[in-house]
């Protein structure tokens, strides 16, 4: 959970207008004050919700993808000759399977935003936060690591 509350802190920033929350995807140096902290609440619960099923789709559509171009790929037979095709028919499977899901949830996620803020309410931000690079750490050492385990994984001989 502190992971997603994160994630969700994210969208919300302090101006010298007051409380803003800036939704992802939405124009830049653009938010909207935030009237009360119930209304925070209510948009907190809301970017939950919302980042839970984004990670859901894409997650659970790697998954059958993977599931899917495996059996497909095996069933033509030599996968192993076949890098370019077994990519090329994974990347087909996982574009259909999590690209109509993740449609229809950006979809309904812009038709839902204009219920938690009103135009009158958007206010200009100021310049971007410097944050601490954390999460490009943390990808660079999970990159590292696995790097590190397929080196070994290669170079092992039985």
């Amino acid at each position: 959970m502190a992971l997603l509350d994160s994630i969700v802190n994210a969208s919300f920033r302090t101006e010298p207008v007051g409380r803003v929350v800036v939704f992802s995807g939405d124009r830049r140096h653009r938010g909207y004050l935030v009237k009360s902290p119930a209304d925070e609440l209510k948009i907190r619960s809301f970017l939950k919700m919302f980042f839970c099923a984004h990670v859901s789709i894409l997650v659970l559509g790697m998954l059958v993808a993977s599931g899917w171009s495996h059996d497909l790929v095996n069933a033509l037979g030599r996968p192993a000759l076949h890098l370019p095709r077994t990519t090329a028919i994974f990347l087909g499977i996982y574009s259909v399977v999590v690209g109509i899901p993740y449609f229809l949830l950006w979809h309904s996620y812009k038709k839902a935003l204009v219920t938690f803020v009103s135009p009158e309410d958007e206010v200009l931000l100021s310049a971007r936060p410097v944050r601490p690079p954390y999460l490009l750490v943390a990808a660079g050492l999970i990159i590292l690591g696995l790097a590190t385990l397929l080196v070994v994984a290669v170079s092992h001989k039985p």
